[in-house]
């Protein structure tokens, strides 16, 4: 059903409320490569549609730098303004591409945005980012270059859209308006997870995992879930693990001291058969190292599994503790002792899981995020009060 705060956009045959023009300069919704951050600016621009925008992608140049080598920020530095330069040609030639707004997701200090804003500037449009980062700690240090950047591009944003409440505190040191911050929750598409009926286990309880295997905190992550496991044989349960990458042979070395019937390798898995697997599971654990906030935690309550994982910046952002899952510290015994819990108490579990449910299909929906940025557009499209401090 679509919600009643943008069906006013929805009216059949009805010309787009605006074109708008998105750019993601970490990594493009159509790059090759699955990751959190394309998932995330496909549902941005699957919501800007549903409220009746018209969205298009200006530009897939990455403007991401590893490392903060002078060298390698010139080149990308280069690359940039070369881009703009065509995209400006062609939208001075055919002023019909122009778009209405501009929408930059994602920057951070590895990653400024140096195509969307320069657009911004030149064509004179409204310009907003979503989940933008401003990391004072990066001031005077080596990637002064990029923090700055990204400074003047939250500085000079109609509005700003914050994933959590960390981003948002970051974001008010340097403006002080508050409604040029606008609280976005982390959201996804409910309808491919539907509840389903708890499971019968018949093999122990299902535990579910589901992430890429790159090194860094991802596989940090993995070889912490490993450990826990360990300290829990006692225990009757199964753990499916779906991933894949770079990473693998080091994910597989930290389990190897499982018995492998205890273990379910499943590989990469993409839409349906997510769903699917989340939906046989009674829990779904993974510790989220440094995660921003972790679409799959919202995918497995969607499902009406609890999730257990680690207190972090982002993932209070996502889980409910003692509510729809719980969070631990940054301990191995802590985060064990909480796998235990719900392992042993069926009916906490069961609480939890419709809890995260309720939870996810009702505040964290496409539509509910489409009314969200409606609100945030609307105040892009009004005057300044002022320039930005």
């Amino acid at each position: 059903m679509i919600d009643p705060r943008i069906a006013r956009f929805r009216a059949e045959g009805a010309e787009p409320a605006m074109q708008i023009g998105f750019y993601a300069p970490l990594k493009a919704p159509n790059h090759p490569v699955p990751s959190g951050d394309r998932q995330m600016a496909r549902l941005l621009i699957e919501a800007l549609r549903l409220g009746g925008h018209a969205v298009s992608l200006i530009s897939t140049f990455r403007c991401f730098s590893a490392t903060p080598d002078d060298a390698e920020r010139a080149r990308i530095a280069e690359g940039a303004r070369d881009e703009v330069a065509s995209i400006a040609a062609q939208w001075g030639d055919r002023p019909a591409l122009t778009p209405d707004l501009i929408f930059a997701y994602h920057l951070y200090y590895k990653a400024p945005d140096l195509i969307g804003a320069a657009l911004a500037r030149r064509f004179d449009l409204p310009y907003v980012t979503a989940e933008a980062s401003h990391a004072a700690k990066r001031e005077g240090g080596p990637w002064q270059a990029g923090h700055a950047l990204v400074e003047a591009a939250i500085r000079e944003a109609a509005v700003n859209f914050c994933f959590t409440a960390n981003d948002r505190l970051g974001l008010a040191e340097i403006v002080h308006e508050s409604d040029r911050l606008i609280d976005l929750p982390p959201f996804i598409e409910t309808s491919r997870y539907t509840r389903s009926p708890h499971p019968e286990t018949r093999h122990g309880t299902q535990l579910v995992t589901v992430a890429m295997m790159r090194p860094g905190d991802k596989l940090h992550s993995y070889r912490f879930l490993a450990a826990a496991l360990m300290r829990l044989q006692h225990l009757d349960w199964r753990l499916t693990i779906i991933g894949d990458g770079p990473a693998r042979s080091e994910v597989e070395a930290a389990f190897a001291p499982l018995p492998p019937d205890r273990l379910v390798w499943r590989g990469a898995l993409a839409g349906d058969a997510v769903a699917d697997a989340l939906m046989t599971a009674d829990l779904f654990v993974w510790p989220g190292f440094n995660e921003a906030f972790g679409l799959s935690y919202l995918e497995a309550q969607a499902c009406g599994r609890p999730v257990i994982a680690v207190r972090g910046e982002g993932t209070p952002s996502v889980v409910r503790d003692g509510t729809t899952g719980l969070l631990t510290a940054n301990h191995l015994a802590d985060y064990a002792a909480a796998i235990a819990r719900l392992l042993t108490d069926p009916a906490l579990r069961a609480a939890f899981g419709e809890a995260a449910s309720a939870f996810v299909h009702g505040e964290r929906t496409l539509a509910g995020a489409a009314a969200r940025l409606q609100s945030g557009l609307d105040r892009a499209r009004q005057p300044m009060n002022g320039a930005a401090p």
